[in-house]
């Protein structure tokens, strides 16, 4: 690839979607852009990128920007987050909105679903403790390829065996050939929108708990700064925002901290009280 189509490349990704890409990963270019290009019945990503000038297609835009921005996800990732939702941010949302009982949950650039599905289950798994609790999840990723996958609910026997508990695989989904389903009362739990983290949150209402996990490391130190400016706007005093294990608010924003004790797990700052996190 020549220096010219990469830096067109480089520059249209850096506009509709925040994402930095690097000479280092020119590589995925070619890998990732080859399958758009059969997709359009085109000889190789060189020949997509030369239609991508002429014609300035947006559906051609659209899948381009996609194929690059969709990342892998698996259940319980990194299991930590996990634990602590369910037994140190639930005990303290579930003390401290006794008077509303609800609770609104986003998970940011879910992908094909399995970290909104694996929140659904911890929260099913809670219903005990629950009862009388409205729990609304929104999932939202900039792929609307991406999002019919999660709405869909099917996954590989790779995609269940990474991070998923059997007793979970068993009681939540049913086999299907080579693939496993998803139940519906699990998938009915979630709500996915497509939206893009460029943009502004605002419409798609306040919330309690922001998951938005490995997807900054993605974006240069301005990008990643605004993005975390606009979600603070849509928290409460005391919500809880997770980022993913190599990311960070420090040097990047005001308006997060670090909760004591909880790695990965951060806190507005302006405007609040240091929130007490007690282990349920």
């Amino acid at each position: 690839m020549n220096v010219n189509d990469f830096e067109y490349i480089a520059e249209l990704l850096y506009k509709r979607s925040g994402l930095v890409i690097t000479q280092e990963k020119a590589y995925l270019l070619e890998s990732r852009l080859n399958p758009v290009a059969r997709k359009w019945e085109l000889d190789g990503f060189e020949n997509l990128i030369s239609q991508m000038r002429a014609k300035n297609d947006e559906r051609m835009l659209v899948d381009v920007t996609e194929a690059m921005t969709t990342n892998e996800s698996f259940f319980f990732r990194d299991n930590r987050p996990f634990d602590q939702f369910k037994d140190v941010v639930l005990p303290h949302l579930t003390e401290t909105r006794k008077t509303q009982k609800k609770v609104r949950i986003w998970s940011a650039a879910c992908s094909s679903g399995q970290e909104p599905y694996t929140l659904a289950m911890i929260l099913k798994e809670e219903a005990a403790k629950l009862a009388g609790w409205s729990f609304e999840i929104v999932a939202t990723d900039l792929s609307n390829e991406i999002l019919s996958k999660a709405q869909e609910g099917l996954y590989s026997q790779f995609e269940v065996q990474r991070g998923l508990p059997i007793t979970l695989l068993m009681k939540y989904f049913t086999q299907e050939g080579d693939k496993w389903r998803i139940s519906d009362e699990i998938k009915q739990m979630v709500k996915y929108k497509p939206f893009n983290l460029l943009e502004d949150p605002g419409a798609l209402g306040r919330f309690d708990v922001v998951f938005c996990r490995n997807v900054l490391i993605y974006f240069d130190q301005e990008t990643k700064g605004k993005v975390l400016d606009r979600i603070a706007k849509i928290m409460p005093d005391d919500g809880f925002l997770y980022l993913g294990g190599a990311e960070t608010v420090l040097g990047i924003c005001d308006s997060f901290e670090v909760i004591p004790g909880q790695r990965g797990v951060y806190q507005l700052t302006k405007g609040s009280q240091a929130v007490e996190l007690k282990a349920g």
